[in-house]
């Protein structure tokens, strides 16, 4: 009674309040939900995004749908139909084609702003594609292509010409005759491969190239460049994000260099414990087609294993190869831009004036993934028409500087396409199932899947298929021609034999200037680093592994 004594004697001002409280709380979620179902009735005045009009494609595009909603059905009929789509395909779902007019606005924020990755090739459209986008994905704005060969035929280039940030370099007899008269022509520590065949001259050609990289990216106000083949990958796995810029961006502002010694199945690039390296790919079938796409098993770098465990198990990690890797074990180097920076070999570089301080990324990885040497039976015979050497033990030391190359050559000229089938089974495949657990218990082999994750979901996309749908039809005549002169040579096939007698002239004088200013003969002269291999297993190894295992240590 007293309760409802107090309720009763409530002013008739509050009990009107509450009233209209108590009624706005019942219609406000009845409104919403009426509201709601409205909206969803009328579509709440959005288009349907598989049919917006033009506002949504970029100006001259031919597609009147939302980006990444189309499907194969809505495509030009070229879309289908290319000699460059190997590979290369779109799937049925949905997909975020690329056009090459979009602007971001994001670049003035990215520090460092400009990474360049400078590369010599003849391959086509299914291998550097992936490559490229892929690259871009981790940070890289500008690529500069030395094309030759099928890379540059009119059906490549003129893709490769339509992609933003890629300046595509022809050899035509203008650029023969301006590298003709480097500077790396008077200089001794490139000497020594002067005048070889076969690899070496192409690892002088790739020096001259990285010469007028570095002239081009200077000109355009690069922060770093990188010499990298199409059949490489970066693999940035341990930086705070996935991105090549951040590996860069930790690094001390006097750090000039920074090395990329290698993991490898074609070639990874991981770093572990402060350094960079390398691995090496490993396949376990003989019918990859995809490298990028089909392999995940990668030999470590000799320098990141115990050496108890690499020299341990070296000759089952080898499997009678020459080496631990099939191909080099040195890897690459990334390069701050700046004055009188110099290429030194394809694999590093150096300064004219000084002696560069090198760096050391504490990251988890960088890889590159090299899939054409030792990736394939094809790879081998690729050897046998690169040159002319005979094969024998002999003749093969003036072309090829590995011994994995040396061997391949010979197998490849002398042996049937059955023989040469067995043997690429024997030293390459990785077919033994327990010999591949072993190796990936003990550490020396490993699983990475990101990049071919990162590439499959480009491929999916239809970012490759994009790219040469929309682009120009033909080239324009100067073009055009540039790349009918550089398609008939090959990077495989020196296509310019330089002679002594360009050793003379504005060169010497230039010497002369340079020995006036008594430049340090260590920071000029350093020698061209070539691809190397992984030390190799001695006797001297053997003794100190059986004295570890004598003396309890049993980790092996």
């Amino acid at each position: 009674m007293a309760n409802h004594h107090r309720s009763n004697s409530l002013p008739p001002s509050t009990h009107s309040f509450l009233s209209k409280l108590l009624l706005f709380l019942t219609i406000l979620p009845l409104a919403l939900a009426a509201l709601a179902f409205v909206l969803q009735w009328r579509g709440g005045s959005v288009s349907d995004p598989t049919t917006a009009t033009s506002r949504w494609a970029p100006r001259g595009s031919r597609r009147e749908v939302f980006p990444g909603m189309e499907t194969s059905s809505s495509l030009p009929p070229k879309y289908h139909h290319s000699s460059n789509c190997i590979n290369l395909g779109r799937s049925s779902s949905p997909s975020f084609p690329y056009y090459r007019d979009w602007k971001f606005g994001f670049e003035d924020s990215l520090k460092p702003k400009q990474i360049c990755i400078t590369t010599s090739t003849s391959a086509g459209l299914a291998q550097i594609l992936p490559w490229m986008f892929y690259h871009k994905v981790i940070g890289v704005r500008t690529f500069y292509l030395f094309v030759e060969g099928h890379a540059a035929s009119p059906n490549v280039s003129r893709v490769l010409e339509s992609i933003p940030g890629v300046k595509v370099i022809y050899r035509t007899k203008e650029l023969e005759e301006q590298q003709a008269k480097s500077r790396i022509w008077n200089e001794t520590w490139l000497s020594s491969f002067f005048y070889k065949p076969c690899n070496y001259e192409l690892f002088v050609k790739q020096s001259l190239n990285m010469e007028n990289a570095i002239f081009m990216a200077r000109d355009a106000g690069m922060d770093w460049i990188i010499h990298l083949d199409t059949d490489e990958l970066i693999y940035p796995a341990g930086a705070s994000e996935y991105s090549l810029r951040q590996v860069l961006l930790d690094l001390p502002s006097d750090v000039d260099l920074v090395v990329f010694p290698n993991y490898v199945s074609g070639i990874i690039f991981i770093s572990k414990k402060g350094n960079l390296e390398f691995l090496e790919s490993s396949v376990e079938r003989d019918d990859i087609k995809d490298p990028f796409g089909e392999v995940s098993m990668f030999k470590k770098n000799y320098d990141h294993l115990p050496k108890e465990t690499y020299f341990g198990l070296y000759r089952e990690a080898t499997r009678g190869n020459p080496n631990y890797f099939l191909t080099y074990g040195n890897g690459k180097e990334a390069a701050r831009v700046q004055d009188e920076l110099r290429p030194n070999g394809a694999h590093r570089w150096h300064n004219y004036m000084k002696t560069p301080k090198y760096g050391w990324v504490r990251i988890k990885g960088v890889w590159g993934i090299k899939d054409g040497d030792g990736m394939g039976a094809a790879d081998l015979t690729s050897r046998r028409d690169r040159c002319g050497c005979k094969p024998t033990q002999e003749d093969v030391k003036r072309c090829f500087m590995l011994e994995f190359d040396r061997a391949a050559f010979i197998i490849a000229s002398t042996a049937t396409e059955e023989e040469l089938l067995r043997w690429y089974r024997e030293h390459v495949v990785w077919g033994d199932k327990d010999l591949r657990l072993k190796l990936l218990r003990k550490g020396i082999l490993t699983r990475i899947y990101t990049p071919m994750a990162i590439i499959q979901a480009l491929r999916e996309s239809g970012v490759f298929s994009s790219v040469i749908a929309n682009a120009p039809a033909t080239l324009s005549r100067d073009k055009f021609m540039s790349s009918s002169d550089s398609s008939n040579s090959s990077r495989d096939v020196p296509s310019v034999s330089f002679s002594s007698g360009k050793i003379g002239g504005e060169g010497e004088n230039k010497a002369s200037a340079r020995k006036l200013l008594k430049i340090e003969a260590m920071a000029a002269e350093v020698a061209a680093v070539p691809p190397l291999s992984p030390p190799v297993w001695t006797d001297n190894d053997r003794s100190r592994i059986v004295e570890r295992v004598a003396g309890g240590n049993s980790s092996i």
